[in-house]
């Protein structure tokens, strides 16, 4: 154990004990050794599309998992609640939701440990995961609207894990001395990267994107991704405002230091 030890928590979760030690030391700033610069477009399909055109398939840990998890869950239903069976069959439950997260987390550190550990900068979305994942039920006065479609597109948003990604992103770039850039989502998906003409016709399709003017195509998310790093170069250069989380500088560090998995992108191999 590096450093002084500060604090000791011990958390009881799924059955399981977990200790997490919180230490203090000096250390020197990091310095990036990659150059390379990526831009990232999140999404549904692919959890990751970066401006290379490279991507990552998303892992939907929750959805692999999905029958397993209603049928433990229809049998704690059956049972009397608090009684002894109940609790094991709560316990079933939890243990099904633990392996979820395990899953879910532990994928999103080999990601986001590659991407970080390839790239000086980084530029992503200002997505608000709470406001995307809305749910469209309405009110009693007035109902939703296409309420199932959009309680499926949410329970995707929070099986990806977008804020997680974020937040991991955030910390492993400032150890290695690189930079996460935020910036605004606005017309990322709709913009052409060649003569910057922006229209709802130029993304036919969810993954189809053609230029109305130009007649530039490419995948859709490769494009948000192309205008996601362009539009983070023009943020540092200061001829753009970005995101009101987005800055110049580095990152906040941690304030505990992780040892992030030793892993290479899947889907990156495929490139």
């Amino acid at each position: 154990m590096l450093g002084l030890a500060k604090n000791l928590t011990v958390s009881q979760s799924g059955g399981r004990w977990y200790a997490s030690i919180q230490t203090e030391r000096e250390v020197e700033s990091p310095v990036a050794t990659a150059t390379a610069t990526v831009g990232i477009d999140l999404g549904i399909a692919r959890l990751a599309t970066l401006s290379d055109g490279r991507f990552v398939e998303p892992l939907n840990s929750f959805k692999r998992h999905a029958k397993r998890l209603a049928r433990y869950q229809r049998a704690m239903s059956r049972k009397i609640k608090f009684s002894s069976n109940w609790r094991k069959a709560k316990a079933k439950v939890q243990r099904v939701h633990t392996r979820i997260g395990h899953a879910r987390r532990d994928y999103l550190h080999k990601t986001t440990t590659t991407i970080s550990k390839n790239h000086a900068m980084v530029c992503i979305e200002d997505l608000r995961v709470r406001n995307l994942s809305k749910s469209a039920k309405g009110t009693v006065e007035a109902n939703g609207k296409n309420v199932r479609a959009k309680s499926a597109l949410n329970k995707s948003i929070l099986d990806q894990g977008w804020f997680e990604f974020r937040r991991q992103l955030e910390y492993k770039l400032n150890w290695s001395g690189g930079y996460l850039v935020v910036v605004s989502p606005q017309n990322t998906s709709r913009t052409c990267p060649v003569c910057a003409c922006v229209s709802r016709e130029n993304r036919r399709s969810q993954a189809h994107f053609k230029c109305v003017d130009c007649g530039y195509s490419n995948n859709a998310d490769v494009v948000g991704a192309i205008n996601i790093l362009a539009r983070g170069h023009r943020v540092l250069a200061c001829e753009e405002e970005g995101s009101s989380s987005s800055r110049k500088t580095r990152v906040k560090p941690a304030s505990v230091k992780q040892e992030p998995s030793e892993a290479t992108l899947h889907e990156l191999a495929h490139a």
